[in-house]
């Protein structure tokens, strides 16, 4: 009976040692936000930043912007337009846009205007000021600034795989559109390649 027990407790002893083996811990490292962090090889923030830093430097110097300075003899004004994701991932673009508008806005080369989505809880604000606001503070309707131009562009992929190691090549389009004659004044590509490897392990 004493040796059964004792064996009982053995059994129960590496149960738990089993277990407290298993038990995972969670970590968690803050660190600066600049910092690159390509953990899965997906699109993630740092492509999405780098992308609309270069893409955007790359409009800004061609000569549609001088042209048009030129003949107007003002800044042009831009509007983002949709950034289709037609990748095999699920991309949050509107970041990928925010970035786009953080840089053309802080370029001091173009003036740049809130998109449509924007726009319609600016024009909602407006009617309520109509109706409740004092007529010295209201903001009347027909005073927006129009955009001469819209960035608008697509985010695709291209996936290979095969024994573990896959290849994923991303390829940005964006386009510089004139709204008065929708001419192309400006055509960007930026592409990525990324190969991610998984590592086996032998037991």
């Amino acid at each position: 009976m004493i040796q059964k027990n004792r064996y009982s407790l053995a059994v129960a002893a590496c149960a738990v040692l089993t277990l407290a083996g298993c038990a995972s811990e969670t970590k968690v490292t803050r660190v600066d936000a600049g910092v690159v962090t390509d953990l899965s090889g997906r699109w993630n923030d740092t492509d999405s930043r780098m992308v609309a830093e270069s893409m955007v430097k790359e409009a800004l110097q061609y000569p549609w912007l001088g042209n048009f300075s030129s003949a107007k003899h003002r800044q042009p004004v831009v509007v983002v337009g949709t950034v289709l994701n037609n990748s095999h991932e699920h991309i949050n673009v509107q970041t990928f846009i925010s970035d786009l508008e953080r840089e053309l806005t802080n370029s001091q080369k173009v003036t740049f205007v809130a998109g449509k989505g924007e726009r319609d809880e600016i024009r909602t604000e407006r009617k309520e000021q109509a109706m409740y606001a004092s007529e010295d503070t209201q903001k009347a309707p027909g005073k927006e600034t129009g955009a001469d131009y819209m960035m608008k562009g697509t985010i695709a992929t291209i996936l290979d795989e095969a024994d573990g190691t896959k290849a994923v090549f991303y390829q940005v389009d964006l386009q510089m559109i004139d709204l008065e004659n929708n001419a192309k004044v400006w055509y960007g590509q930026k592409k990525i390649k990324k190969v991610v490897e998984k590592k086996r392990t032998v037991f």
